[in-house]
């Protein structure tokens, strides 16, 4: 059996990553703060000792590394911080898969790009516009640089159930269904995923004999306004409590966002033939999985 560790393992995606890959691997997950498996491995991937030995410990044979600072406003103001998680962290990673032979699936971002085109291919020219797409894109490097064996995975918009942490999806579905008007930006696209679509793609990329830059991320590209409306709709609740608003006049933003940094999933569909959702779909699935 595959010895499989997961970095982030308290996070959304680590998460449904740790439930995947229950069946058919020897699951190692890991957590830096807060533990929420039964026999996860306190990890902090800034510390490149720790890394080392505990990858050594595991006899770690695959490594997907979904730890990140992904609060892209935080990026921006703590520039120190995400900088040591983001791209020392994933050096540190990468140094210690390279260094036992593991191949290593990095979780990347649609942020590497600046936006200015939109659906972007693997073969699009990254150029990151904001701190956090700065240090994923230098984790990306690092990657290249130090592993042999590496999938380098970007995403859109993680959305899905998580024990305790929000994300864009439960936020509006909370809001609406507390009665609360909120507003949701019409003219920002990106391309969002449900996290347990990606991580059943990641279990599907792992048994396959593949290597490089994959773009896995929903099928659909949309603005974040038609993203919550979708959301009140497939969970039947009032859209009219839901206000467009532009990008230039949202002032809560410290960080500069992509326009459009929505992924084209072609080469996953054609090489992997994996299915990769489109929004209506990913949130009817959310929404069976809140009454199973």
């Amino acid at each position: 059996m595959e010895r499989v560790l997961v970095t982030g393992a308290s996070g959304l995606l680590g998460c449904k990553l740790v439930k995947a890959l229950a069946e058919g691997y020897e699951v190692t997950p890991t957590h830096n703060t807060r533990p929420i498996h039964p026999g996860s491995v306190r990890m902090d991937i800034v510390d490149g000792g720790e890394v080392a030995r505990v990858l050594s410990r595991v006899k770690a044979e695959l490594v997907v590394h979904a730890a990140a600072e992904t609060n892209v406003d935080k990026c921006e103001i703590n520039k120190k911080l995400a900088w040591s998680v983001n791209a020392e962290g994933t050096r540190n990673i990468s140094a210690a898969c390279g260094k036992i032979g593991a191949k290593l699936i990095y979780v990347s971002t649609d942020y590497v790009f600046d936006g200015e085109k939109g659906l972007y291919s693997e073969d699009d020219e990254a150029n990151p516009i904001n701190h956090y797409g700065v240090t994923k894109l230098e984790g990306e490097n690092s990657v290249r640089e130090l592993c042999e064996d590496f999938i380098i995975a970007r995403t859109s918009v993680l959305y899905g159930w998580h024990p305790s942490k929000v994300n864009f999806a439960t936020w509006v579905i909370d809001s609406l269904r507390n009665g609360r008007e909120i507003s949701a930006v019409e003219d920002h696209y990106n391309s969002p995923t449900l996290a347990d679509n990606l991580a059943e793609t990641i279990l599907r990329i792992m048994r396959m004999d593949v290597a490089g830059v994959y773009h896995l991320a929903g099928s659909e590209r949309i603005s974040r306004y038609g993203f919550a409306i979708k959301i009140a709709e497939v969970f039947e609740l009032d859209r009219s409590l839901i206000a467009p608003v532009k990008m230039d006049d949202l002032k809560v933003w410290v960080a500069k966002r992509p326009t459009d940094s929505s992924l084209s999933v072609n080469k996953a569909k054609h090489e992997l033939q994996a299915s990769l959702l489109d929004i209506r779909e990913g949130l009817r699935r959310m929404r069976r999985a809140n009454t199973d």
